[in-house]
């Protein structure tokens, strides 16, 4: 049985650099070349070595180069992209806009063109107030059923109707002659659009 120590099989002192030990093994692997038997012991008088020298130096009696005691600070690591801030814009965005259903598009969008149908052939003044009270109505509770928040479906309600009245203003502004000649009014114009804009308030926002 062999008695030679880790340091004697690959020739080389107790004082030797880990460099020098380094450079012994892969003499001594590329010498060896097709001994499996002889490499192993090598490797093993090797990781011996190695063993060695890195319990010395937990005990702080020796200094172990980082490269051996910490390999894997060479490796350089690989930079993770940071994601990309939200702006507060595109948030409030998010938060406002909803992906409603086909069922939640088509019963409002129903319940608007009823409405619209009911003032374009009967535009008296009730009808009209009547009518406007509904689709109001209507929107606040098709808001208030998505997110459950009363004051957000009053407020979302309410912008919604002012947008109609301000939006059917000034179509009737440009529109005037064409509504002349198909007997629509001020005021069904008007109505007309606030259903509209109701309507698209009413699925299209939470």
């Amino acid at each position: 049985m062999s008695t030679q120590s880790p340091y004697e099989k690959l020739g080389v002192s107790e004082g030797a650099t880990f460099e020098e030990i380094q450079t012994a093994k892969t003499r001594l692997v590329e010498e060896l070349a097709g001994d499996q038997r002889k490499i192993s012991e090598i490797e093993a008088a090797y990781d011996s070595v190695l063993m060695e020298r890195l319990r010395l130096r937990q005990e702080g009696k020796i200094k172990v180069p980082d490269r051996i005691r910490f390999p894997e600070k060479l490796a350089t690591p690989t930079p993770v992209e940071a994601p990309k801030p939200t702006t507060q814009s595109a948030q409030w965005l998010r938060n406002l806009i909803d992906q409603p259903s086909a069922r939640d598009i088509a019963i409002p969008g129903i319940t608007m063109a009823g409405l619209g149908a009911l003032v374009y052939f009967s535009p008296t003044d009730a009808v009209l107030q009547i009518a406007m009270a509904l689709a109001t109505g209507s929107t606040l509770y098709f808001l208030y059923r998505k997110e459950r928040r009363l004051g957000r479906s009053v407020l979302l309600g309410i912008a919604g109707l002012l947008l109609g009245f301000a939006i059917g203003g000034v179509a009737y502004t440009f529109l005037q002659p064409q509504m002349s000649a198909l007997l629509v009014t001020n005021e069904v114009l008007i109505s007309l659009v606030s259903f509209l804009v109701l309507w698209l308030v009413s699925s299209f926002t939470k």
